[in-house]
């Protein structure tokens, strides 16, 4: 393979040489040094000291609970491969320093081996010639193949009819509920487990026994800005629920294609149990949490990963289900966290290092998987001890309904799009915007995102 040079590396794929490759390499070169100082595990391979050969780069953006299980696992490979020594992993802070660190390490050819990229920043990734392919001759290298994978987030990551990224898990929205609550709402079956309310009928009625007992809300949804990504996740959850739904954004985010009579649905049905009492009007993440914990709510929607709060709490009794089918068809919003290979010049060996080390982190799934994310690697997926893990694998079929953001270069989780849309839609649910102004807002703000072409 020829050795690639930072202008080229920043050529987006396809094609030419733009005003927007020369300004990413330009970029790439004033910033890799000052990179390199802001992460001292990694200043040697960034700043091109010397580095062992044999030690495997990694980075990733997993703090709190996440981030002490990938140390447990990233200790597992270690331990199988000599020590420390054989792996040099350094957490960058979550979102778009994440991508943008990422991004430039790759322009200035100073990338990981391996890195995570949620599955919804690979694509743009991609787009931007940013990631090497992973072949079936990769994945088999290591005794990996497509069917080890879950068949909706590996879909999800193919692009061009090129494998982007390897799926660690899939990572729903779902519902949390508070048992005593919902047990004096009549919402337990024999077994103790939260009864089926699908349909929207069904589901309100559920919400109004619940506020009953509460003597106030029923359900929990944070919404005060800059809390933008559960409103944008409570939505896009409903909106694609909906027979017609279509891409909110399309043509790798170019295009404006929301479907306004979904959207005004979602959006009023906000409105409409705002103001019946069953849902809060404002309030930030820890405190919508936190009054499901202490029994204040009987449900709160948020992303599964929450679970390990909840076991925190001494004498709660909490479950936790998909969100139900409230409209035509089940949906749940979701994204992936992915191994993905920066784009760089790589000998087969140090190529099968690197599939080596994603294989041995997906074996170590059911650490992966206590933190709430359902594992994408189905021999862990179908293990005993995953099906025996819970509260997990109650809500492990949202895996099968996830809808995945729209691809775009300013799209996916901690994006751009994802904070103009979702501070839009949680000042709906505060009632300080009416649908029809957020929306106006929202063409207003996406307008320069959508006629700007991608800078990667």
């Amino acid at each position: 393979m020829p050795i690639r040079s930072a202008l080229p590396a920043s050529t987006p794929r396809g094609g030419a040489f733009t005003r927007r490759s020369l300004l990413a390499a330009g970029a790439a070169a004033a910033t890799v040094l000052p990179l390199a100082a802001c992460s001292s595990p990694v200043a040697a391979g960034l700043a091109g000291a010397a580095l062992n050969p044999e030690t495997l780069v990694f980075w990733n953006l997993f703090g709190g609970g996440d981030g002490a299980r990938m140390q447990a696992m990233e200790a597992g490979y270690a331990k199988q491969h000599g020590g420390s020594s054989s792996l040099q992993a350094t957490t960058f802070a979550w979102g778009n320093p994440y991508y943008s660190k990422l991004t430039l390490a790759t322009v200035g050819n100073k990338p990981p081996d391996v890195a995570i990229a949620h599955l919804t920043r690979a694509k743009p990734l991609w787009d931007g010639d940013l990631l090497d392919p992973i072949t079936s001759e990769d994945l088999a290298s290591v005794g990996l193949s497509a069917a080890d994978f879950n068949q909706k987030a590996w879909a999800a990551q193919k692009t061009s009819g090129k494998n982007i990224a390897i799926p660690l898990d899939t990572h729903p929205f779902v519902l949390f509920y508070n048992v005593d609550v919902c047990q004096k709402a009549g919402l337990l079956d024999s077994d103790g487990q939260l009864k089926d309310l699908s349909g929207m009928d069904n589901f309100e009625r559920a919400l109004a026994a619940v506020s009953k007992v509460t003597g106030g809300n029923a359900i929990n949804v944070a919404n005060v800005v800059p809390e933008t990504a559960t409103p944008w996740r409570f939505f896009w959850t409903l909106y694609n629920q909906i027979n017609g739904a279509t891409p909110f954004i399309s043509g790798g985010g170019g295009k404006l294609t929301v479907n306004e009579d979904a959207y005004n649905e979602v959006t009023n049905r906000t409105q409409k149990w705002v103001k019946q009492g069953w849902l809060n009007k404002a309030l930030d993440y820890a405190t919508a949490e936190s009054l499901m914990f202490t029994g204040k709510v009987g449900f709160f929607m948020q992303g599964e990963w929450e679970i390990s709060t909840a076991q925190s709490i001494k004498g709660l009794k909490f479950g936790m289900a998909p969100i139900p089918q409230l409209y035509d068809k089940p949906a749940t919003q979701a994204d992936s966290h992915t191994f993905v290979l920066p784009r760089k010049d790589r000998t087969p060996a140090q190529r099968k290092q690197a599939m080596l080390f994603i294989k041995q982190m997906l074996e170590q799934s059911m650490t992966w998987a206590e933190g709430g994310h359902v594992p994408a690697y189905m021999p862990t997926f179908h293990s005993t001890a995953y099906k025996n893990l819970k509260p997990q694998s109650n809500y492990a079929a949202a895996a099968e309904t996830a809808v995945f953001d729209d691809a775009a270069w300013y799209g996916g989780s901690g994006s751009t799009f994802e904070g103009i849309v979702g501070a839009q839609l949680a000042l709906v649910q505060q009632g300080s915007s009416t649908p029809a102004q957020a929306l106006n807002s929202m063409k207003s703000q996406l307008a320069t995102y959508l006629n700007t072409p991608s800078p990667l």
